[in-house]
């Protein structure tokens, strides 16, 4: 009789490789699937083949969702300028719920009985996996060793080497969770709310050699498409290269506390050069390209978007209304925006847009009007000011 099929949600962490050797001994036929959305490296990925097989996989994939990740919500995180808290880009959470749509997807395609992953009970991943299995893949098992049997470091590494498997899974001070929107850092100095990550707890550090740069970043309705002049079709490369140029001043540090899934507050440092900067490029672009109501309005929808996506409500069906409507206002988001980078910070300069609504000929703010008169604004105030002069008429008392 064969044995059943068990897709495990492979990192190539602690966690997964024992959920890997665990299965195996116990007799299921391990199918380890990694779903990169951006944050291994072909040496990471050659790496984890190489694990699964020695912890008894039966077959290995990379499941290559990099580009879906962008397509289907990172795009729409930069119409929406989303940032958690006004603070924190919703990078390595939102890439769960896509690593968890492949793996699901994939255990469909190979009739898996069961699915697990690593995540313990006191986090959200736990949620952005089972919920979006539930939903993707109903009927099919999900299997949490690491949760169910509340497991120590220990005692999974004490089993992975009495099995013949020994890798170096040492508990480092900070654990990192990489990835195209930026890295997460947890541990250490995080844990005392008192404190600020020091130095040496970033993966980037300053290797620019000029003390300031400028970067241009140019937009078509919303979207990436050159960075200091280079022309990008590939919007990954080109968040790339983004990266690259604001990691070698060490920006986009910063810690956020926050509202977890969950219920419990959560506080968690990261580094992520390129969305701090290109969110605050497309929001300098369109402060000068979109309407008052216009961005009023996004920025609400942008918020919920956000929100939605952190809380593993990917699948809701209101998200692609939500999508629709951020499209919808990406239309005239076109131009340049011009950034000067220094060292750990950075400031917002001007635009470069042909739909630049401050170039309007019925006037220059503070300057001249040009398409109204001195008559016109002198009655446009006193309409204006009727409301308060009625109230105030009835209720002089309340005068502050």
């Amino acid at each position: 009789m064969a044995n059943k099929k068990v897709v495990v949600a492979f990192s190539g962490g602690l966690d997964t490789s024992y959920t890997v050797m665990k299965l195996t001994q116990d007799g299921w036929d391990v199918y380890a699937a990694c779903a990169n959305t951006g944050g291994f490296s072909a040496e990471q990925l050659k790496t984890n083949e190489e694990n699964a097989y020695k912890l008894g996989a039966k077959a290995y994939v990379t499941l290559d969702v990099t580009h879906e990740y962008y397509e289907k919500s990172l795009k729409y995180m930069i119409f929406g300028n989303v940032l958690r808290n006004n603070c924190y880009p919703i990078s390595v959470s939102s890439e769960r719920i896509f690593q968890a749509i492949a793996i699901a997807r994939y255990a469909k395609e190979i009739g898996a009985d069961a699915i697990a992953h690593g995540s313990t009970g006191a986090g959200n991943d736990q949620i952005r996996f089972d919920m979006t299995f539930l939903v993707m893949a109903p009927g099919v098992e999900i299997i949490t060793l690491t949760r169910d049997k509340a497991l120590s470091r220990k005692e999974e590494v004490d089993y992975l080497n009495e099995h013949g498997f020994f890798a170096d899974f040492t508990k480092l001070k900070y654990s990192y969770n990489v990835g195209i929107w930026g890295t997460s850092i947890c541990g250490g100095e995080i844990l005392d709310p008192t404190q600020g990550l020091p130095e040496e707890a970033y993966l980037k550090h300053v290797t620019a050699k000029e003390e300031e740069a400028e970067l241009k970043i140019t937009f078509e309705k919303g979207e990436i498409v050159a960075v200091n002049g280079e022309k990008f079709d590939d919007k990954i490369a080109a968040i790339q290269k983004i990266e690259e140029i604001g990691a070698s001043y060490a920006i986009g540090r910063d810690c956020n506390v926050g509202d977890t899934i969950i219920g419990i507050k959560g506080r968690v440092g990261f580094e992520a050069a390129a969305p701090k900067l290109i969110i605050e490029a497309h929001r300098l672009l369109e402060k000068s390209t979109l309407s008052k109501w216009q961005q009023y309005w996004k920025d609400q929808v942008g918020n919920w978007y956000g929100m939605f996506l952190h809380e593993s409500q990917y699948l809701e069906p209101v998200m692609p209304d939500i999508e629709a409507m951020l499209t919808s206002s990406q239309r005239n988001v076109n131009g340049t925006a011009i950034l000067k980078l220094r060292p750990y910070n950075f400031q917002t300069v001007g635009i470069d847009s042909p739909d630049d609504l401050t170039k309007s000929k019925l006037g220059e703010y503070g300057e001249m009007q040009h398409g109204w008169t001195a008559e016109d604004a002198k009655g446009f105030i006193k309409v204006s000011s009727t409301p308060l002069r009625v109230y105030y008429g009835m209720h002089p008392n309340e005068e502050r």
